[in-house]
C-alpha cells in the first residue's frame, strides 16, 4: 500500500538526558570515529535486500497512485510527466539525506538505532548555537507531523472506502456518501481494536494480493479503452497545465511517493543496510520502478479520462463485473490498511505519551485506555472524513502540509546541522548550499500545497452555485 507506515519505527518523546548530556551539548567531529552503528545492530528477524526491495515497493502501491490520473490533469500531461520525474529525484535524494542523517547522528551517540524524532533532536544538538535550544521542540515536531499525517491517511482511506462502496451500490440503491460512511464505521471501529501487529500480518497479505490484482487490472483498462460518456472526439489534452492548481499536483506527489516512516523502519531492519543507499541499492532501485510506474498509471488514467478525472482512477472505470471486482478489491484492502495505519498513531501517543501518565494504573485499567484511546482516534478520522468528503483534497493537503516538512525539510536541516561541526570547506560550503535550497523548496510546497488545498476543502463548504476558489480543469469528483 502507498507508504504503509505501518512499519514506522516506534516513537518516544526524547528523554531529559537526550538533550542535556553533553554529547549533545558540544559539537565534535565524528570524522575519525570508528564507531560504526550497523555492526551493533541486533535485529530478530532482518530482512535481505530482495526482501526489503519487495517491502518498499508493495508500500508504493495504494490510494497514491490511484490518484495519479487526477493530478496529471491538475498538472497537464508533459509537466506532469516531467515534475513527477523531478519530484521523484527530490524525493529519492532526501530520503538518501534523512538515512545518511541518522546513520550520522547513530554515530555520534554511539548507539545502533534512532528514532526519526531523536535523530532529528541529536542533528540539531550538533548544529549552530540558535538550533540546539530547539532540539527537544525539533523532536515533537517531527512526532506531530508524523502523527497528523498517518491519521490523515486513515481520513484518506474512509473517503476511499466510501466513495468506492457507493459506485457499487449506487446502482441498486443510491444513498449520500456520508451514510457509507457511517456503516463501515463500526467495522472500523471493530478492526482497529485488534491490538497486535502479528495478528494483522494475515490481512495485510490478503490486502496485498487484492492491490496487485486490482492494479494490473485497472493497467488493462487504461490501455483498452477510454472513459464512458466522453464526447467523440474527446475533449483535447491539457498538456501544461495551469499554476493555480500546480500545488495540489505537488501535495499528491509527496503524498504517493514520500515514505518517510517506511523508509527508515526497512533499511533499520535490514541485513546488510550498507547496500540500501548504494548507487544500485535498494533505494534508488525501488524509487526509479516506482517513479516510472506513477508516470505510467498517471499518463495512460489522464489519457483514458481526459479532463473529467475524479479523485480515484477506480471511480471512472466502466460499469460491469470485472470493474466492480477491482472496486471491491481495492475498498477491502484499503479497509485492512486502516488499521495498519493508524496502529503507527496509536503506538506513539500510547507508548510515548499516554502510558506513561498511567504509570501505577491497574492492567485491567491500562487495557480500557488503550482502547479508548483506539476508539477516539478512529472516531477523529471519521469526522473529519465526514466533514471533508473530498478524496482529493485530502490527499493533496496532507501530503503538502506533513510530507513537505517531514521528507524535504527537516532532512536538509538534519544534514546540514550534523556537518556544522567539520572544518570549513568548498564541500561543507556546497552541502550548506544544497540543504538550503531544499528547505526553501520544502517550506514553498508546503505553503503553497497546503494553501491551495485548504481553498479548494472551503470551497467544499459552499454552494454548488458559486465560482470556483481554484479552476481544478473540471477534475474534482462529483
Amino acid at each position: 500500500m502507498d507508504g504503509e507506515q505501518s512499519e514506522t519505527v516506534r516513537l518516544q518523546p526524547l528523554p531529559d538526558s537526550a538533550t542535556n548530556s553533553p554529547a549533545l551539548a558540544v559539537p565534535r567531529d565524528d570524522a575519525a570515529d570508528d564507531y560504526d552503528p550497523h555492526l551493533h545492530r541486533q535485529l530478530d528477524k532482518p530482512t535481505n535486500d530482495v526482501e526489503t526491495l519487495v517491502h518498499l515497493l508493495k508500500c508504493s502501491l495504494g490510494t497514491g497512485i490511484l490518484a495519479m490520473p487526477q493530478a496529471f490533469a491538475r498538472a497537464g500531461l508533459v509537466t506532469g510527466v516531467l515534475a513527477t520525474v523531478l519530484v521523484g529525484v527530490l524525493v529519492t535524494h532526501c530520503l538518501h539525506v534523512l538515512v545518511r542523517s541518522q546513520y550520522r547522528a547513530c554515530k555520534r551517540e554511539r548507539v545502533p538505532l534512532l528514532s526519526y524524532p531523536a535523530a532529528a533532536a541529536t542533528a540539531l544538538a550538533a548544529g549552530p548555537a540558535p538550533l540546539r535550544r530547539l532540539a527537544r521542540p525539533t523532536a515533537l515536531a517531527v512526532d506531530i507531523f508524523l502523527v497528523v499525517y498517518q491519521l490523515g491517511i486513515c481520513c484518506v482511506y474512509i473517503v476511499f472506502i466510501a466513495d468506492n462502496i457507493k459506485k457499487v451500490c449506487d446502482p441498486y440503491y443510491e444513498m449520500n456518501v456520508k451514510i457509507h460512511m457511517l456503516i463501515i464505521l463500526g467495522p472500523l471501529i471493530a478492526f482497529n481494536l485488534i491490538p497486535s501487529l502479528k495478528l494483522l500480518a494475515p490481512f495485510s497479505a490478503l490486502a496485498n494480493v487484492m492491490t496487485f490484482v486490482g492494479l494490473g487490472i485497472i493497467i488493462y483498462f487504461l490501455v483498452s479503452g477510454k472513459k464512458q460518456g466522453l464526447p467523440d472526439p474527446p475533449p483535447p489534452l491539457d498538456l501544461w497545465g495551469s499554476p493555480a492548481t500546480f500545488p495540489l499536483f505537488f501535495g499528491t506527489i509527496l503524498f504517493a511517493l514520500t515514505a518517510v516512516g517506511v523508509v527508515i523502519a526497512l533499511e533499520n531492519n535490514m541485513k546488510t543496510p550498507k547496500s540500501f543507499g548504494r548507487p544500485c541499492g535498494v533505494l534508488n532501485v525501488g524509487m526509479t520502478f516506482i517513479v516510472l510506474l506513477y508516470v505510467a498509471v498517471g499518463a495512460l488514467g489522464y489519457v483514458f479520462c481526459s479532463s473529467q478525472c475524479r479523485d480515484s482512477i477506480t471511480l471512472d472505470l466502466p460499469q460491469g463485473p470485472l470493474a466492480t471486482s477491482v472496486i471491491v478489491m481495492f475498498a477491502v484492502a484499503i479497509f485492512i490498511s486502516y488499521g495498519l495505519h493508524c496502529y503507527v498513531p496509536v503506538e506513539v501517543l500510547w507508548r510515548g505519551y499516554v502510558r506513561p501518565r498511567l504509570a501505577g494504573a491497574a492492567p485491567a485499567r491500562l487495557r480500557l485506555a488503550e482502547y479508548a484511546l483506539r476508539v477516539v482516534l478512529c472516531l477523529i478520522t471519521f469526522v473529519l472524513a465526514v466533514a471533508v468528503p473530498q478524496l482529493g483534497l485530502f490527499i493533496s493537503l496532507f501530503g503538502a502540509l506533513c510530507l513537505s516538512a517531514l521528507g524535504i525539510c527537516f532532512p536538509a536541516l538534519m544534514e546540514a546541522c550534523l556537518r556544522f561541526p567539520e572544518k570549513a570547506s568548498a564541500a561543507r560550503a556546497a552541502v550548506f548550499t544544497k540543504d538550503a535550497v531544499l528547505f526553501i523548496i520544502g517550506v514553498v510546497g508546503l505553503l503553497a500545497g497546503t494553501y491551495t488545498a485548504l481553498l479548494g476543502i472551503v470551497r467544499s463548504f459552499q454552494t454548488p452555485d458559486a465560482a470556483p476558489l481554484v479552476p481544478l480543469n473540471a477534475t474534482t469528483a462529483s
